[in-house]
């Protein structure tokens, strides 16, 4: 076969394959499946954040006409209620006591969702009320309630837990090296700081919603999840089934941002279909959804020593993480944080703890970017704090200071794989950062950080070449809007030699496709996608082997080219003629299989380091503390973009919901309870928050581990924008403000403080 030197679809910018059934409306989600004698699903939620459940009474919500069951503790003791991806101390209803304000008590179905709700109203739960620790601070206290008693199992993430006993910590994370008080010693200025960020809700377009049906011994699940092969594992683990009888269909999802990884309600559903007999439907409003799952809440106590030049000689960080009233994935968001919040530095003295601790509040999970967007808006506003001190520009600093490709990050993992000085310049040039900052009310800002990313490589995928000479990928990503089903097909289209058009991405479907770890951790392009092109370079050596018998010729002469095959000027033949010629028939197909696994068993960490920079032009208005983004730069070291719009879209996403908890998210607790559990009082970009200019520059470079040299992205984008914005803001007006979010309350309340003076270095100028 000929060697091919360029690419027909590959990095190109190609529309999205399913554009047009979204904007038209024709895009099933989870919400429009409606199953034959399909019930509708309530579920009663706990209004004290800690409590001892005495009794529960459901006779009054059975007598409502139309509802069906009434689910309760009292209908899980032939299963295991607990779930979790780390720790599995979850029940899919409380069971001795709840945990948070919001957490599921009963479940009703009903043959309407007004029904449901009006019976679920009339169940009555008698409490016996206990001392809450709603916050970090209170669930540390002398004398805190403990959350949880006792060890639990561990999940399928098989994470190394570390609880402190006797405590309402639930993980420990440490990291150590070199001997941190003798780098302290040797440093010219040493810099202390503590960093707030708070509680943020995902928000995607579609809150959490099942449907559940069981026939006989068998269940099948529509849920919008992210890991529809672990929630099955999970939903086969609760119930005691095999596998092979729980299936998992994943329709279209809007959105998941992490909200939807592992197991959420999935067997709460299941288990009121199981009692009720008849398929049922939960679609969680938003309150609701903000009432599962949202991100960690940090305070980041941060020490840095550097010498006098600005070489960074040590760094001691104290990282809490406020993981909620269950773990879910809280002990792996700590060891992210503690990983992310060194920065991209060369620092040879470090001690870094991080703590995942039990709140008697909504429990945290898995969010864009897990632990780094906390831990980078610490580190990279220290770094210009450093700088400031020093009288050294922020750029410099941070060249001065950032690892090169090659280098060795931490002891057992991989070495640095990209070039974030070459991002670094690229975003600086972007942003004219040679500007005098101070001027008109504007100020530039920078940041960057890397991630290790592509977690779980274990990825396989099958693509069909049918009779027609087109093609059906079959594998386990989730679409959640990253646009994967457009990047796996033009992947395939690539090495197949076909049209776009001719390839189809079939719909999720644990019966039918196979295995997939995960979606998440910006892995799909990269593992997914190399199991894809496995396949159909499988696929495409068997069609040049077969045409090479029927054509008679060596394989060698081979060409494949827009459906065909040829050998020489006159003997041409498409793919539909070599499989009817292969099999005999009109009929048939070859299928090839791609396989991506760690060698030998043992997984790389990471599959690659995914690269954020982030810049800022911020214009801050004195007298109301307002700040407008004028101008926001990501760069992204992509390897190679096979989609360069929908990488630049990716990275502008990213960049929005960062922006979102850097002026004005947060989810607020006041008496125990959350206050803003809506669109209304909770805050989100709007359209008109939109930075006046954004950049996405994409660094590509061909060297990344996935097709084509390409790497993960989508992540990256968001854990720039705090810092960026607020070093910005710190070099227009000299007020430095380390609690997020940035609202024109707290920015005019610091402006105030400082009196127009220049930072004072010692004191915290941000104000609740």
């Amino acid at each position: 076969m000929a060697n091919r030197t360029g690419f027909r679809v590959v990095g190109t910018s190609v529309p999205r394959v399913d554009a047009v059934e979204k904007v038209t409306g024709r895009a099933r989600y989870t919400g429009d499946i409606v199953l034959p004698g399909m019930l509708h699903g309530k579920v009663l939620r706990s209004p004290h954040p800690h409590a001892r459940i005495r009794a529960i009474d459901a006779r009054r919500a059975e007598q409502v006409p139309g509802v069906v069951a009434v689910l309760t503790r009292d209908d899980l003791k032939d299963i295991d209620p607990y779930y979790g991806p780390v720790v599995q101390d979850r029940p899919l209803l409380a069971l001795d006591r709840v945990r948070y304000a919001g957490d599921p008590v009963a479940a009703v179905a009903a043959e309407s969702e007004a029904t449901a709700e009006q019976a679920a109203s009339r169940i009555l739960v008698e409490y016996e009320e206990l001392p809450a620790a709603v916050g970090v601070a209170a669930a540390l206290a002398p004398g805190a309630p403990r959350i949880h008693e006792g060890p639990h199992r561990a999940g399928e993430e098989r994470l190394s837990v570390k609880p402190i006993p006797g405590t309402n910590i639930c993980h420990h994370e440490r990291l150590v090296r070199g001997d941190v008080e003798r780098g302290f010693a040797e440093a010219d200025l040493v810099v202390e700081d503590t960093f707030t960020f708070p509680m943020v809700y995902h928000y995607a377009l579609e809150p959490h919603t099942v449907v559940a049906h069981w026939d006989k011994d068998a269940l099948t699940v529509w849920a919008s999840a992210q890991h529809p092969f672990l929630v099955r594992g999970e939903l086969a683990r609760i119930f005691r089934l095999p596998l092979a009888r729980v299936r998992m269909i994943i329709p279209f999802v809007g959105g998941g941002f992490g909200s939807k990884s592992y197991t959420k309600i999935e067997p709460l559903v299941a288990a009121l279909a199981r009692k009720a007999g008849r398929p049922v439907r939960v679609a969680q409003s938003v309150s609701e959804s903000m009432h599962t799952t949202r991100r960690h809440s940090v305070t980041c106590r941060i020490k840095t020593g550097v010498k006098r030049d600005g070489t960074l000689v040590a760094k001691a960080c104290a990282i809490h993480l406020d993981t909620g009233a269950y773990a879910d994935n809280g002990p792996q968001v700590a060891n992210r944080a503690a990983q992310r919040v060194i920065g991209p530095y060369r620092i040879p003295h470090l001690q870094i703890d991080a703590y995942a601790v039990y709140t008697n509040s909504v429990p945290a999970g898995s969010f864009r970017s897990i632990g780094a967007p906390q831990s980078i808006w610490a580190c990279e506003s220290q770094m210009d704090i450093i700088a400031e001190r020093l009288g050294i520009d922020p750029l410099a600093l941070r060249l001065k200071n950032v690892l090169k490709r090659g280098e060795l990050v931490r002891t057992g993992m991989k070495p640095l794989d990209g070039d974030i000085s070459v991002g670094l310049r690229k975003t600086a040039e972007a942003l004219g950062w040679r500007r005098r900052p101070g001027a008109d009310g504007r100020g530039l800002g920078l940041a960057c950080g890397f991630m290790n990313a592509g977690a779980f490589p274990v990825s396989i995928a099958i693509v069909r070449l049918h009779a027609d000479g087109s093609a059906t990928l079959l594998v386990g990503t989730t679409e959640i809007g990253q646009g994967a089903r457009t990047v796996l097909s033009q992947i395939a289209a690539e090495e197949l030699a076909l049209p776009l058009s001719e390839v189809t991405v079939a719909r999720g479907d644990t019966d039918a496709m196979p295995f997939d770890r995960s979606t998440g951790s910006s892995r799909s392009t990269t593992l997914m996608g190399l199991a894809v092109q496995r396949a159909a370079r499988e696929v495409r050596d068997q069609l040049v082997k077969i045409g090479a018998k029927l054509l008679r010729a060596p394989t060698r002469a081979i060409e494949v080219r827009n459906g065909t095959l040829s050998a020489g000027r006159r003997k041409v033949m498409s793919y539909a003629d070599v499989i009817a010629g292969h099999f005999g028939l009109p009929g048939g197909e070859l299928v090839g299989r791609g396989y991506v696994r760690p060698p030998g068993g043992k997984p790389v960490n990471p599959v690659f380091w995914e690269i954020g920079i982030g810049g800022a032009d911020v214009e801050v208005d004195r007298e109301t503390g307002q700040l407008t983004i004028r101008r926001y730069v990501s760069a992204a070291d992509v390897g190679k973009a096979i989609n360069p719009r929908e990488c630049e879209g990716q990275d502008e996403g990213a960049a929005m919901m960062g922006l979102g908890h850097t002026l004005f998210e947060a989810i607020r607790y006041e008496d125990d309870q959350i206050v803003n559990p809506n669109l209304i009082d909770y805050r989100v970009p709007l359209f008109t928050d939109l930075p006046e200019e954004f950049v996405a520059l994409l660094v590509e470079n061909g060297d990344g581990p996935g097709p084509y040299g390409a790497k993960g992205m989508g992540e990256g984008g968001i854990v720039g924008v705090s810092p960026a914005v607020a070093n910005a803001l710190a070099r227009a007006t000299g007020v430095r403000v380390r609690d997020l979010p940035l609202t024109p309350e707290r920015v005019w309340r610091a402006l105030r403080q400082s009196d127009g003076s220049k930072e004072n270095h010692g004191d915290r100028l941000s104000s609740d």
